[in-house]
């Protein structure tokens, strides 16, 4: 039953953390055509985003290193995602100098991501390494 409960909880996470970066992309894209006037919101938005961001990839990272979670739903799409919205956001800036500007909770944002990627990718490495090693 117990078991059952996480896996419950696993997809809870998941459908919010897909929930709240669709309303976080939205909200950049709507920030930049309203030339910074959400700024706050984004703020605000972008620190429930990472904070649910880590409570999500944490929770999976339990898992496969208590639970032998398997499934696979690479980060990488994320940074993809996120890699082409902030190269976007640069040539607009850049662009439209004197109109928008690159808001630091974008930037900081996409810093969380990446930094989050990389501990997955090196825990998931670790993992890999010591279930290879105790099945020898």
């Amino acid at each position: 039953m117990n078991r059952l409960l996480l896996k419950n909880d696993f997809n809870f996470w998941r459908k919010l953390i897909n929930a709240w970066s669709l309303l976080f992309f939205v909200m950049i894209i709507i920030d930049f055509l309203g030339a910074n006037a959400y700024e706050e919101i984004l703020n605000a938005i972008a620190t429930i985003y990472i904070s649910v961001l880590a409570i999500y990839v944490s929770n999976k990272e339990f898992e496969r290193w208590y639970d032998k979670h398997e499934e696979n739903h690479p980060g990488e799409i994320f940074v993809i995602i996120w890699s082409i919205l902030i190269f976007s956001l640069f040539i607009l800036d850049f662009w439209f100098g004197a109109i928008y500007h690159l808001p630091g909770a974008v930037v900081s944002s996409y810093i969380a991501v990446l930094t989050i990627l990389v501990i997955t990718r090196k825990s998931k490495e670790l993992f890999k390494l010591k279930h290879k090693k105790s099945k020898k």
